[in-house]
């Protein structure tokens, strides 16, 4: 492995860590265009991209939020200069004829709520991971979190329906004298298993 990939892999994952406070630094809104415009590329079956994402930046837009957060996740996330609710369209196959080569695919969906469902939150994460990687490859830091009531979220944010919150993630540049220490990941045999 070359030294470029060998530091991009550092960079992305093995020095990257959950930041739990954060520096008094703005993150311009073109930098949050950017970010998805890296994260959309990502793979998702069938290219359903069901991803959609609120970025929380003012005050006011974050105190609508802290009534659905854990206590342990206020303060960070007022501190972060933005939070962004990561969720999922329900309806992401309205879409198909536009983003996928087969138009009919748009049925296939439509006609299937079990299938649309588990489709929707598998592939929303999966573009939710490919943000936080997006926003670390343009040299911001993270802070995922499932400390929260997605119904309150939803409630607030998605009062139609239609959106589910998968996951909230604080974006900003992180304050390293807050990080928690390194917690240990399970090793291969652990995890893997090789048929």
């Amino acid at each position: 492995m070359d030294t470029t990939m060998q530091a991009a892999i550092a960079h992305l994952f093995l020095n990257a860590r959950t930041q739990n406070g954060w520096l008094d630094r703005p993150v311009p809104d073109a930098l949050l265009r950017e970010i998805y415009d890296v994260a959309k590329m990502g793979p998702t079956s069938m290219n359903t991209q069901p991803m959609r994402v609120v970025f929380l930046r003012t005050p006011e837009a974050k105190k609508r939020l802290v009534p659905a957060l854990m206590a342990a996740n206020v303060d960070k996330t007022a501190a972060a200069p933005v939070t962004a609710i990561v969720a999922r369209d329900t309806k992401f196959y309205e879409y198909m004829p536009e983003i996928w080569h087969k138009p009919e695919a748009r049925e296939t969906f439509a006609g299937n709520p079990a299938l649309a469902a588990a489709t929707a939150q598998r592939n929303a994460t999966l573009q939710g991971a490919y943000l936080m990687i997006a926003a670390r490859a343009v040299g911001l830091d993270c802070g995922p979190m499932s400390g929260f009531d997605a119904a309150k979220v939803d409630a607030e944010f998605f009062p139609d329906g239609r959106f589910k919150t998968d996951f909230l993630c604080n974006l900003g540049y992180g304050d390293a004298s807050k990080l928690f220490g390194r917690q240990k990941r399970l090793p291969f045999e652990t995890a893997c298993t090789v048929l």
